[in-house]
């Protein structure tokens, strides 16, 4: 492999972390809407493939952040 074909696929790696950066707070937006909306945690964790450690960690940050200011 030559530099600028390492280059190219390191900038595509790059573009995907950045990607994936946008799509995780998208999904937790989503989250707390759900949650919002009355989804169930368990039926939440089942469509993202999230515990429920991590669906309660998204949304209290959503909760912990409306009581400041």
């Amino acid at each position: 492999m030559d530099k600028r074909s390492l280059a190219h696929v390191a900038g595509r790696f790059r573009e995907a972390e950045t990607r994936a950066r946008i799509l995780r707070i998208e999904l937790a937006e989503a989250i707390r809407q759900a949650d919002a909306d009355g989804v169930l945690q368990k039926d939440i964790c089942e469509v993202t493939g999230y515990t429920r450690q991590q669906v309660r960690r998204i949304v209290k940050t959503e909760d912990d952040s409306a009581g400041e200011g």
